[in-house]
């Protein structure tokens, strides 16, 4: 039999009758990657609100919107949304999930998480409340629907390579525009929030272990400009309980004529290898002395967004725990904070209590 065979699906899964997403927020990726990918996998949006009107109306016109909102209070209180797309920056993220969770939606909130080690506390509280009214919250962790990267969860789920190793990622593209934008105002920025898509799919490749060690360091690099305030080089390496370690190394602004994001899973019994981003992807599995190109379909953008949103839609049709639910992404947002402490202390290692890289949770209401 062919290893390509009865390969797990990877695509984005979105229920036949889903439910009717409001938006908040019409910037850059609203533009470029949410409502692209909602239009082309048939997600419904019945509303937007900006705090730039003119934005939200010409996005609403672009993509058939039918309402824009002057005020996010009047889109919460629109019966006719049912899930709120919180696609602004990380600056009252949390004021606005706990805002729709009491106006009794459902919550896709941009990732990261939080950049504030002292929500988390808070969040545990929002999140008891939205379980309390029957209401999923989720996080637009849309790496995790990249195609090579999704497929590779799937198999490691269904022990393809055996159990997990080693996990190693190297960004080896250019850095998106950083100077003078909002990313200069987010210390260590690259461990802080750019780099929370390889440490998210990271803890779902090592899921069901316990994190014993984080260590990180980031510095500026040759030729970075004055202006660009936060550093351009960073690197992880965490260790966890079973002996498996990670590795993530970004080394600046990489000039590289192919460029992309390679990663290598290493298994008891295989190999994954892969890349993801500027048309690199691909997907690799090695189990003795075979070695199989995988089929992939689509892309990180904007299927990847799909994914997200299609996980949490169809988690409410089914009454379950999605699988980028606030509460798991939790331990992808301690990682992170982990490694922020371990930069700023020189890169010794942090060992953080008590953080479990649990797997995904079916909170089915008829199993309670």
């Amino acid at each position: 039999m062919d290893a390509t065979d009865d390969l797990p699906d990877h695509r984005p899964h979105v229920p036949s009758q889903p439910v009717r997403v409001g938006l908040i927020g019409a910037g850059s990726i609203a533009r470029s990657a949410h409502l692209p990918a909602y239009a082309a996998w048939g997600i419904p949006v019945a509303a937007i609100a900006s705090r730039t009107a003119a934005h939200a109306e010409e996005l609403a016109a672009r993509f058939g919107i039918e309402t824009v909102h002057e005020t996010v209070d009047a889109l919460l209180a629109d019966e006719r949304v049912n899930v709120v797309d919180i696609a602004t920056g990380p600056v009252g993220r949390l004021d606005l999930i706990a805002s729709a969770v009491r106006a009794g939606k459902h919550v896709l909130a941009q990732k990261p998480l939080s950049i504030d080690e002292d929500e988390l506390l808070r969040l545990h509280d929002v999140l008891a409340e939205a379980r309390e009214l029957g209401l999923k919250v989720a996080v637009n962790q849309n790496g995790r629907w990249a195609p090579a990267w999704r497929l590779a969860t799937l198999l490691i789920r269904g022990g393809a390579i055996g159990d997990v190793v080693g996990v190693t990622h190297l960004h080896d593209k250019p850095l998106p525009p950083l100077a003078g934008t909002p990313f200069d105002d987010v210390p260590h920025m690259l461990l802080a929030d750019y780099l929370v898509h390889w440490i998210d799919i990271t803890r779902c490749w090592l899921e069901g272990s316990r994190v014993t060690s984080v260590s990180a360091q980031d510095s500026r690099v040759p030729g970075q400009p004055v202006d660009a305030r936060n550093p351009w080089h960073a690197g992880i390496q965490a260790v966890v309980d079973s002996g498996a370690s990670a590795s993530l190394r970004i080394v600046g602004n990489a000039h590289a004529r192919h460029g992309g994001c390679p990663f290598w899973i290493h298994g008891t019994e295989g190999t994954l290898r892969g890349s993801v981003l500027l048309g690199s992807d691909r997907l690799e599995l090695e189990r003795g002395a075979r070695v199989t190109r995988l089929p992939l379909e689509g892309e990180w953008f904007t299927d990847g967004f799909a994914g997200a949103m299609g996980e949490l839609l169809s988690a409410i049709a089914e009454d379950r725990e999605p699988e980028n639910s606030a509460r798991h992404v939790i331990a992808t947002a301690r990682l992170g904070f982990a490694a922020v402490r371990s930069a700023q202390a020189g890169g010794a290692p942090v060992h953080p209590e008590g953080l479990v890289l649990d797997a995904i949770a079916d909170s089915r209401k008829d199993d309670a």
